[in-house]
């Protein structure tokens, strides 16, 4: 990363997210006097320092724990704030418009923005920590032979294990898991942040996810920022098979599939790692429909070429806390739910078992999904 980008990202952005929260709660509603503008410019203040400087011992190098945890909190609530005093800032210029006074308009605005964003930041971390609810979803699938219809696969995907201990929640993820009878259930990458001897606990309780037709694990992007292949290793010996460039031909009744997976594309950063399509599909029976595993919904763009019928993704987090699903869809063809692309392909986009960062989830609950495959009549 060059230092220009950097001095953006850890200087001008958390400014600007701070800035604006300021002039809405604090400056504009004391007319930049008083004790509380004081007290509430200093609090701004302390948050500028402190949220780069937790965020890049948390996240950095040092990778201290409770740095992140910290950091995390601020980036969410501060991100709360900003959004929804932008839009207090908007409702404030429309009160104006119509003769409020200056002050007044200011002053019921900002405590209107300070409501609303307590409700949302507790609601967000109710929503991100409890488990998640199951999202049902049928898909029919063309080729898909009679001996397969109602075949479940349930999808699991952004867990991100990380600083803030969840061994409890994922235990009581896998009873929910087993709890829908799934024949295949799929991990789609971005399992955890950290190594596997910081974070091993939390992830061990998958080995009693129960799938007669197999357990399928795929990396994501944060596997790169540390050492995917020793995930990949661990995953192996809890009992998941994963897909790394690979495939597999699952049966039931006498009919087949094939389930494939690929690497994230930051793997391509890493010797033997990096997204291979073509080897994933490699000695596959072409007769056979495909369901492949592949972290991020932009990479169907390779699928719909290759001809796969169902590729499986997560990585969006359906936006995560609103709104930033709207950055995401600069990035991505596709924010959450069943779409529809070139050749016939269909994409399903999970929104994301945990989350990453913040511990909230605002309007874009997380998911266990069970996707039900029948064939296309």
């Amino acid at each position: 990363m060059s230092s220009a980008v950097f001095l953006v990202l850890i200087v001008l952005i958390p400014a600007v997210m701070l800035a604006v929260p300021w002039w809405a709660l604090i400056a504009a509603p004391t007319e930049r006097s008083g004790l509380l503008y004081r007290v509430g410019t200093a609090a701004f203040v302390a948050g500028y320092i402190c949220l780069p400087a937790a965020l890049i011992l948390g996240h950095g190098p040092p990778q201290i724990d409770s740095a992140a945890i910290v950091g995390d909190v601020l980036l969410g609530v501060v991100w709360v704030l900003f959004s929804w005093s932008v839009i207090g800032l908007v409702v404030r210029g429309g009160l104006r418009m119509i003769g409020a006074r200056g002050v007044r308009a200011s002053r019921v605005v900002a405590l209107a923005v300070v409501v609303v964003s307590v409700v949302l930041t507790g609601y967000g971390v109710y929503e991100a920590r409890r488990v998640p609810q199951v999202r049902t979803v049928d898909v029919a699938i063309p080729r898909l032979a009679p001996g397969l219809d109602g075949l479940r696969v349930v999808v699991l995907t952004d867990t991100h294990f990380a600083a803030l201990d969840r061994e409890g929640w994922s235990r009581r993820v896998v009873e929910e898991v087993n709890a829908q009878r799934p024949d295949i259930v799929g991990l789609a990458g971005d399992l955890v942040d950290g190594s596997v001897d910081e974070r091993r606990h939390q992830v061990a309780p998958l080995a009693g996810v129960r799938a007669p037709l197999g357990r399928f694990y795929i990396t994501g992007n944060h596997e790169y920022l540390g050492d995917a292949q020793s995930w990949l290793d661990y995953m192996t010996s809890i009992g998941w098979q994963p897909l790394h460039n690979a495939h597999r031909t699952v049966e039931r009744d006498g009919d087949r599939l094939t389930v494939a997976g690929i690497d994230d594309p930051t793997g391509d950063d890493v010797p033997g790692h990096g997204p291979d399509l073509a080897a994933a599909l490699a000695g596959t029976d072409r007769g056979l429909p495909v369901v492949l595993f592949a972290h991020q919904p932009s990479q169907v763009a390779d699928s719909s070429a290759a001809g796969v019928e169902l590729q499986i993704s997560g990585h969006t987090h359906g936006g995560q806390i609103w709104p930033f699903h709207y950055l995401v869809r600069l990035d991505q063809p596709v924010v959450s739910g069943l779409s529809s692309h070139a050749n016939g392909t269909q994409l399903y986009t999970s929104r994301g078992t945990g989350y990453w960062g913040p511990p909230m989830r605002v309007f874009a609950p997380s998911e266990i999904t069970v996707l039900v495959l029948h064939p296309q009549k």
